[in-house]
């Protein structure tokens, strides 16, 4: 881990009382808005089935696949910050599931999906600084974890809006 993130967790003043800094965090990713634009949830709120699982191009993720993959993602860091194994995913397989259309996984699942992934990090982070739950990792781990995640939240916002703009295009 980079100095520069001890610094910042420090500087947050990140620990078991101060769950704010974690849940603002997350907030900045995933919802309920973000300085910089549309978040995730935001972003995934106007897509209709068919755009969806439209593809760009050969070889390039569609909307379901780039949501799905970021629910994975949230579970699993879910199970990092709890030190236990997630529950089996909706999908056999990790991390990237082929979707070309909604027979394996409807689009309003995989919404439901997200949105409760999602929720239940929160919820662990909610339960890990008010001391009901345990987590195994550093305060400065668990920081890294969730701003690592927001992170990645944001990145796939911006490749949602990027597939709507080509579909409109």
């Amino acid at each position: 881990m980079s100095t520069m993130t001890k610094a910042k967790a420090k500087a947050a003043g990140v620990g078991r009382s101060d769950v704010k800094v974690l849940e603002r965090i997350l907030g900045e990713g995933y919802g309920p808005g973000a300085w910089h634009g549309p978040d995730l949830k935001a972003a995934l709120l106007d897509v209709a089935a068919d755009l969806a699982f439209w593809r760009p191009a050969p070889g390039r993720h569609n909307i379901a696949e780039i949501a799905l993959h970021h629910a994975w993602c949230v579970r699993n860091v879910r199970g990092q910050l709890s030190g236990s194994t997630p529950e089996p995913f909706v999908l056999e397989g990790e991390d990237w599931f082929e979707l070309s259309d909604g027979r394996r996984l409807g689009w309003p699942a995989i919404q439901a999906l997200v949105e409760k992934e999602q929720s239940r990090l929160a919820d662990l982070i909610a339960g890990i600084g008010s001391g009901k739950v345990e987590s195994k990792k550093t305060e400065t781990e668990r920081f890294d974890l969730v701003l690592g995640v927001t992170g990645h939240a944001v990145y796939h916002a911006g490749q949602v809006q990027l597939v709507k703009r080509l579909r409109s295009a």
